[in-house]
């Protein structure tokens, strides 16, 4: 069944680009990605940027802190966050198989300006996301070094590490290895990827089958802790939510394994990125649903499980914050574990950080090939046919970023940009399905108009639990993009010039 032809709707910033002309744009010899993704790489990217942190640390802070052995539960909460956002990106990203992600879908459904806005907060997003995480691997990187007598200089350790000014080297290198990976391919890039993806999940499932030799039930008692009413922010670090309604998150409690979920929820983000690789995908219409529900679903099995595994080993009034499962087996006397459990969080960073470069870079390519960008950098690689212009010029400045700068405190806009662009890809598939009715779409997002509709509730009401200051310094970069477009993008985009 061929596609019929839709023109362009709307006028100024928020004419629309048709899906036709989106995948047209594909087609330009010098502007086309390669194709060379299956259902499997896909899955494999997915997981490999799910996979990280989250599942070493986070588990054991919430599980003392907030919600007890129901962390498990709050897991679970939070992956139907995931899911309803997963089932509308599967509907956009099988229809519309163009680089880009929610910055393509806005374009086609909600305006140009919306996706100039989606598109800025994501190249953020992105940006922000893989240094955090190159400087996360690198603190991981220089413990393992330290446990077999190697230690790197504080002046090469980063501004954490160093007293004065700091350059964390190991984390720069990463990210101007990754660039270079990326460059070369991305059969290449999946390949790398599948290797330290089967390293990490075989790590995590031999610390949740040996984990399992020494629950004790009485752990899990209570299952559900007594609720405890959270001391109250203020200021600049009050959620939003609390200042606006004077509701105070609960610790604990049945309304504690919610406060958890909004928490856990983080260590979900990633699956987006599968998205941002459509046009690059073999056969998109079958491969990116599975793709991107198949990598959520796995992720959501093994969280559930090392939750239920942490919090059984060692009662959770008594776990680590910094480091719950290598603590959790030190205390039951097998230290192996432990160490096996730091390489398996270096590994797994590794893939992390080369899919989150991944996806900002396809974003940018997108943006470039729309003309909201200069147009310099949506050529490909002659041979490689990958964007290594824009690869190569986000890759040093995130390199540079990670070696010289201590971001925690902005760790939070990456959380804040991704709840963002659920919203609008949500908000996306309710539009498009007014507007073009009889679009063919491979994947159809179920219940349409309440799952799109929960999936914004959701995402929002997870907004609002992030501090004043993040949706402050949120605002501010949305501002600087505003104004970005309207100097550049508006008059150079490709849409604008061809009304013209």
């Amino acid at each position: 069944m061929s596609a019929q032809v839709t023109p362009p709707r709307g006028k100024g910033v928020f004419r629309t680009k048709s899906v036709e002309q989106s995948i047209r744009d594909t087609e330009e010899p010098e502007h086309a990605l390669r194709k060379s993704l299956s259902a499997v790489d896909l899955t494999v990217f997915g997981v490999g940027v799910i996979i990280g942190t989250g599942i070493f640390v986070l588990t054991g802070k919430v599980a003392k802190e907030t919600a007890g052995p129901a962390t498990a539960l709050a897991f679970v909460a939070a992956g139907v966050v995931c899911a309803l956002a997963a089932l509308c990106y599967a509907e956009f990203a099988s229809t519309v198989p163009v680089a880009g992600s929610a910055y393509t879908f806005a374009y086609t459904a909600l305006g140009e300006l919306v996706a100039w806005i989606i598109g800025w907060d994501l190249v953020l997003e992105f940006a922000l996301g893989t240094a955090v995480v190159a400087v996360g691997w690198s603190g991981y990187v220089r413990s393992l070094m330290d446990n077999v007598g190697w230690t790197m200089p504080e002046a090469l350790s980063g501004p954490d590490a160093a007293e004065g000014v700091g350059f964390d080297v190991l984390a720069f290198a990463l990210v101007l290895v990754l660039t270079a990976v990326l460059v070369v391919g991305m059969k290449l890039s999946a390949r790398v990827t599948s290797v330290v993806v089967a390293i990490k999940v075989a790590v995590v499932l031999m610390v949740i089958i040996a984990g399992l030799f020494f629950v004790k039930a009485e752990n899990y008692r209570p299952f559900i802790p007594p609720a405890e009413q959270q001391p109250a922010g203020s200021g600049w670090d009050a959620p939003l939510v609390q200042l606006m309604f004077g509701y105070e998150p609960t610790n604990f409690g049945v309304m504690g394994i919610f406060t958890a979920a909004s928490i856990v929820f983080f260590a979900f983000l990633g699956f987006d990125v599968v998205a941002t690789a459509a046009e690059e995908t073999k056969v998109p219409q079958r491969d990116m649903p599975r793709g991107i529900l198949g990598s959520l679903l796995i992720c959501t099995v093994l969280y559930v499980a090392v939750s239920l595994v942490v919090t059984g080993m060692q009662h959770y009034s008594e776990l680590s914050v910094s480091a719950p499962l290598a603590d959790a087996f030190k205390a039951t006397g097998h230290p192996f574990y432990a160490g096996l459990i730091s390489f398996g969080a270096a590994v797994g960073l590794t893939t992390v950080c080369m899919i989150l470069l991944l996806g900002q870079t396809r974003v940018f390519f997108a943006m470039s090939r729309d003309g909201l960008l200069p147009r310099f950098f949506s050529k490909t690689h002659p041979r490689f046919r990958t964007p290594y212009r824009p690869t190569i010029l986000l890759g040093v400045v995130i390199a540079v970023i990670a070696g010289f700068t201590s971001i925690e405190e902005l760790a939070t806009l990456v959380n804040i940009g991704t709840l963002f662009a659920f919203v609008v890809v949500a908000l996306g598939v309710l539009v498009l399905r007014r507007t073009q009715p009889d679009l063919p779409r491979a994947f159809r997002t179920p219940w349409v108009p309440l799952l799109p509709i929960l999936s914004v509730a959701a995402s929002v009401w997870l907004m609002l639990n992030l501090p004043v200051e993040t949706w402050v310094r949120f605002g501010a970069w949305m501002a600087l993009g505003v104004v970005v477009y309207f100097v550049y993008g508006r008059s150079h985009s490709r849409m604008a010039r061809e009304a013209g």
